[in-house]
């Protein structure tokens, strides 16, 4: 099994989502993030007065995933998501040791 953490701009959620449930993620996991890579912030403008903020909005998304999806799943996020501009985000693919359903105790890939 596979953990695939992906962080994304806040406005590609909606069609990242669809995108994924349409190759049949049944669920996933959702946190709104800030943070910097390589464009290290931003300067905007507000009341007049510029300032720098060093922290950008992104989207955190979670899929646990069985080892035979989660190439699809990297590549749908990666397709979705991208603008062809800095701050695009990563996807990360970490392997998954154990799961299980609190509400049967099912464990393992069924239990996704």
């Amino acid at each position: 099994m596979k953990f695939i953490v992906a962080y994304i701009k806040p406005f590609k959620l909606a069609e990242v989502r669809e995108a994924l449930s349409d190759i049949g993620v049944t669920g996933m996991t959702v946190f709104e993030v800030k943070g910097f890579g390589r464009q290290k912030g931003q300067t905007e403008i507000y009341r007049g007065e510029e300032y720098s903020t060093f922290m950008l909005p992104k989207v955190k998304i979670e899929v646990a995933a069985p080892d035979g999806m989660a190439d699809q799943i990297v590549e749908t996020i990666q397709q979705t998501a991208i603008t062809e501009a800095i701050g695009d985000g990563k996807i990360f693919v970490l392997d998954l040791g154990s799961t299980m359903r609190i509400r049967t105790g099912e464990s393992g890939e069924i239990a996704l």
